[in-house]
């Protein structure tokens, strides 16, 4: 589960860069670690607002917590977090 946690993330970030929103890149062995703080903080995960302006919140951290594959790596305080971000941004669920 997080290794594919992982390739989707990393797949995510090369399309946002296709679209030419720049991430960070995050060492796979520090995926889960990076993730979880950037939920446990005030601070939108790398690119958020970006995305937003692009149309594309898919393509983001929050958008990849909340997926049905991935929800039983992260504890619900955090998977409400990103629920709330991507909602307060507008985010259109498909």
């Amino acid at each position: 589960m997080e290794k594919a946690f992982i390739t989707a993330w990393e797949a995510a970030r090369a399309k946002a860069e296709d679209l030419g929103v720049r991430m960070r890149p995050v060492p796979p062995e520090d995926a889960l670690k990076t993730a979880r703080r950037s939920l446990s903080g005030s601070r939108l995960s790398d690119g958020f607002n970006a995305l937003q302006r692009c149309g594309h919140l898919e393509l983001s951290l929050e958008a990849l917590v909340i997926d049905k594959r991935f929800t039983s790596l992260f504890t619900d305080e955090e998977a409400n977090e990103a629920l709330t971000r991507l909602l307060e941004a507008g985010y259109r669920f498909r």
